[in-house]
């Protein structure tokens, strides 16, 4: 099969194994859990707030969640992925909804309040039916040459492009834009012509130039008219066609011109995320004796979620840093050698999309935390706090072990 050689030669792994259950990812999803319990506490230990009881409770629920998913056959999915979708798209367009969809920081509306349960995130459950789609059509369809497949690219445009243009008016232009590589790398092992990758690579590096261009003239139009980035917030964007918002053009301007922007505002949260990270040495300061978090230097309302990754810098150095690191590299190379191992075209493409999906929120998030790429609210796998999260986490997982478990017939 076309899809399992090309994913063999990607993995390098063997197509062969007698274990019925996979027990590596497991096992790291558990030591990076606990990380997580740890230094969410950590990182809140100088507040009256105790999230960490909160995210055992998550993790618990994650964890049936895992085992269920698990147990149940990966190809009746194929079956019900519509009806996921569809009620993907449902849960989307209701938080769009003034009344409905709850506001939050910079004016997103991103969580539905679900009496007894708190906030649900619809674009975490979007992900899931996304993967389910792709896998779907990919799997019905045979791919070749772009001409040749254009009516199964056309069909797949919609059932990624319509999701993702909803969650980016949320707005929440993070996590539209990792399901972007998951759907490219499972139309790569599909077989589809590479010129339809170059003409990709092409569309995308042209939509960089017009994101960049926006920012330029945003930064220019704050100067001209003398405004302040955090005062005036919000007084561009009836200038531009690009749906952007004023505090998103801020963390790119933030990462590409951080002398252009006041480092006690926009770019705080960056700046002091880098010296977590700096100061944490070899060995770090210990646990629960980072300052950055405890005097809140690194925002204490980001410094539990998206920026955990600088409180372990801090607290654990470079060894746990790397430890870290590690372990979501096992957990991502065991993936790619799960999705080699897949029985048919269906459970290689939902292996495979989670693992890249994955690979997308460790290197992104890890990525901003020491300044490589530009702020954005997306959460490290296992470790940050979140319920949706977590539990879109744990489900993908078990997705994989699913994938594992029926292989073959034993």
């Amino acid at each position: 099969m076309n899809l399992l050689r090309r994913l063999d030669l990607v993995s390098f792994f063997k197509l062969t194994t007698r274990e019925r259950f996979d027990g590596v990812t497991p096992a790291c999803l558990l030591v990076l859990s606990l990380f997580g319990v740890f230094f969410i506490y950590s990182a809140q230990f100088a507040t009256e707030q105790h999230d960490w009881t909160k995210q055992l409770v998550w993790l618990a629920l994650g964890a049936v969640i895992y085992l269920t998913t698990s147990l149940l056959d990966y190809r009746l999915w194929l079956k019900y992925a519509h009806y996921v979708y569809l009620l993907a798209l449902a849960f989307l367009l209701l938080v769009l909804i003034p009344g409905v969809g709850t506001t939050h920081n910079m004016g997103a509306r991103r969580w539905l309040d679900i009496p007894g349960l708190g906030a649900f995130q619809p674009s975490e459950f979007a992900k899931v039916a996304v993967l389910f789609a792709t896998a779907s059509i990919l799997t019905g369809s045979r791919l070749g040459t772009v001409k040749d497949s254009l009516q199964v690219l056309v069909k797949l445009a919609l059932a990624v492009g319509i999701p993702m243009l909803l969650i980016i008016a949320e707005p929440d232009l993070g996590s539209a834009l990792v399901i972007a590589p998951m759907v490219f790398a499972m139309l790569y092992v599909s077989n589809l012509s590479t010129r339809f990758f170059a003409g990709a690579l092409g569309v995308f590096a042209l939509l960089v130039g017009i994101v960049a261009l926006d920012v330029w003239n945003y930064a220019n139009f704050m100067e001209e008219n003398h405004l302040d980035y955090i005062k005036d917030r919000g007084k561009y964007e009836k200038h531009s066609l690009l749906p952007l918002k004023d505090y998103q053009r801020d963390r790119v301007l933030n990462f590409a011109m951080p002398d252009k922007v006041d480092p006690m505002g926009i770019g705080w949260n960056s700046r002091q995320s880098l010296i977590s990270v700096g100061s944490g040495g070899f060995t770090g300061k210990g646990w629960t004796e980072g300052t950055q978090a405890k005097l809140g230097y690194l925002p204490r309302a980001v410094a539990h979620n998206d920026f955990i990754f600088s409180v372990i810098a801090e607290e654990k150095g470079f060894l746990g840093s790397i430890t870290v690191i590690g372990l979501f590299g096992v957990v991502l190379w065991n993936g790619l050698r799960i999705a080699g191992l897949a029985r048919d075209r269906f459970g290689a493409l939902l292996a495979l999309g989670v693992t890249v999906l994955f690979t997308v929120h460790v290197f992104v998030n890890i990525a901003m935390t020491i300044g490589l790429m530009p702020v954005k609210g997306i959460p490290l796998p296992f470790i940050s706090y979140g319920g949706t999260f977590v539990l879109s986490c744990c489900l993908l997982q078990g997705l994989v072990q699913s994938v594992y478990r029926f292989r073959r017939d034993f």
